[in-house]
């Protein structure tokens, strides 16, 4: 069990929670999602080294859960953490860093040496979260991960393409005060998608520029109310730019939120090993 002053994180161990947990699974991605996780598998998942855990305030309400699975991956231990959603009006108070250091102790504590989820390329507080916050790496990008019917209001009918984190739990991070702002001399790097005259994103070339940049849209949730194909032609724009740039050895090295101005962008650099 951890605690802070207002909210604990620890196991959930009643059907009365395992129920909310579902509950939590409709209100975040709506009564339509197909890939919900049931009430059962959350329960026996924690019999062979799943983790399903809650945040709850003083009065026992659940304000976020996080839900992994353990198994093999490449021949060691590997932990999946599958889900992960914090109620809207608790965001903002790092609730779901705390479940995912919650996470990680329970992982360390049966050997597991990795963690890979995914994630959204195009949420920038997400990419915040997981690069900056935690210190895993963008190791893959996997087109359209959970098809583009999982029925969920939060995806619509865009592809789910996903970056792989990786989070090695073998060493010790400590997040970087101002690692999500601009670094000298970031804006003179070639960015490979930048805005048409139009203010919608475009791939260009940057032939062998050795680091780049790829931005994405500030708030990818309200992309459908400024134009209904936004949301797709940013999708195929961040996916037409990064994939080719992973194919030719460059990885993500950093991720800078949204500063005076600018969007926010990956950073990708060439790694010749």
């Amino acid at each position: 069990m951890a605690t802070t002053p207002s909210i604990t994180i620890r196991e959930l161990a009643t059907l009365d929670e395992y129920q909310a947990c579902v509950a939590l699974q409709d209100a975040t991605w709506g009564d339509g999602f197909s890939e919900r996780v049931p009430s059962a598998i959350l329960r026996v998942s924690q019999k062979i080294g799943g983790v399903t855990a809650g945040a709850f305030d003083p009065a026992g309400r659940m304000l976020g859960f996080v839900f992994g699975m353990t198994g093999i991956r490449n021949g060691q231990l590997a932990h999946w953490s599958d889900m992960l959603a914090v109620r809207e009006d608790a965001r903002g108070h790092h609730i779901g860093e705390l479940l995912k250091q919650y996470q990680r102790e329970r992982c360390v504590a049966l050997g597991v040496q990795v963690m890979y989820w995914t994630f959204d390329p195009l949420v920038a507080r997400n990419a915040h979260l997981n690069l900056n916050k935690l210190g895993a790496t963008a190791s893959e990008y996997a087109e359209d991960m959970y098809g583009s019917n999982t029925g969920s209001t939060l995806h619509g009918a865009v592809p789910t393409d996903r970056f792989v984190a990786a989070w090695d739990l073998t060493r010790a991070f400590t997040p970087v005060a101002g690692a999500d702002l601009p670094a000298p001399g970031d804006l003179s790097l070639p960015l490979v998608n930048p805005l048409d005259d139009h203010g919608r994103p475009m791939v260009r070339d940057t032939g062998s520029a050795a680091t780049v940049r790829v931005q994405i849209p500030a708030d990818a949730e309200t992309l459908r109310a400024h134009g209904a194909d936004l949301p797709l032609v940013w999708r195929l724009a961040v996916r037409h730019a990064v994939q080719p740039l992973l194919a030719r050895g460059y990885v993500v090295t950093r991720f800078v939120r949204a500063h005076e101005g600018t969007l926010p962008y990956y950073v990708l650099s060439h790694s010749p090993a």
